[in-house]
């Protein structure tokens, strides 16, 4: 079965990033959907039917930028953006969930903002982080990906069929690879990344993967061994 891919998109820069790296995941063929957490509902019935006329026409815009106009698209209302999120996961059974850099961000570091940060730090799904202007390299090849993990299969088995499915190498080590994929520190089912594993990410220049322990994300079949 093909990840589940949601993107949280917003409309901003650093959102576009994220949508350019949810479409790149996709190449697999993986189910990809947007999402766009409200924090309030409208007061009155006029004032609540515009503010949804107006998530749903940023979420349809998203969807044009990429090509794909009947992109599934989510529009949630819930006070905290990041616990938005980990109920749509939940409730879709997404694989992964993509963010942008936090705002502000120079070109090309990655920086998780607070949305992610709170999925990083205990939740069960994977989440991937654009680096900020990512989306000005529309034409951005995956060659190489990298692991960073503590040992666990959940880690490599990722980054071993995103390469399949990107028609790419496994890089020798974190440097030089346009990809990383990591599983350092995480608990069974649960993210919860190692010191090593932060590091990683505030030093990466790509775009980063992080999978929890013993929950691989599968994006073509896994090859056999001696195949």
């Amino acid at each position: 079965m093909t990840p589940r891919i949601i993107v949280s998109y917003d409309d901003t820069d650093n959102d576009r990033d994220a949508l350019a790296l949810g479409r790149l995941l996709a190449v697999s063929g993986a189910e990809l959907s947007l999402a766009y957490v409200r924090h309030q509902l409208g007061d009155g019935r006029d004032r609540e039917a515009l503010e949804q006329k107006q998530a749903e026409d940023l979420l349809a815009h998203g969807a044009q930028a990429i090509g794909a106009p009947d992109t599934p698209r989510h529009v949630i209302v819930h006070a905290s953006t990041g616990q938005g999120l980990i109920d749509l996961a939940a409730r879709e059974h997404a694989d992964v969930v993509v963010f942008g850099s936090e705002y502000r961000t120079a070109p090309g570091a990655v920086v998780p903002g607070t949305s992610a940060q709170r999925m990083l730090r205990g939740g069960s799904t994977a989440v991937a982080i654009a680096p900020a202007d990512l989306r000005s390299h529309p034409s951005v090849r995956v060659a190489r990906v990298g692991i960073l993990s503590d040992g666990d299969d959940a880690a490599g088995d990722t980054a071993q069929t995103l390469a399949g499915a990107l028609g790419a190498q496994i890089g020798d080590s974190e440097a030089g690879v346009d990809l990383l994929v990591i599983g350092d520190g995480t608990p069974d089912g649960r993210l919860e990344l190692s010191a090593a594993a932060e590091y990683a990410i505030e030093m990466a220049s790509c775009p980063v993967l992080a999978v929890p322990r013993s929950a691989p994300v599968l994006f073509a079949e896994p090859a056999l061994s001696g195949a």
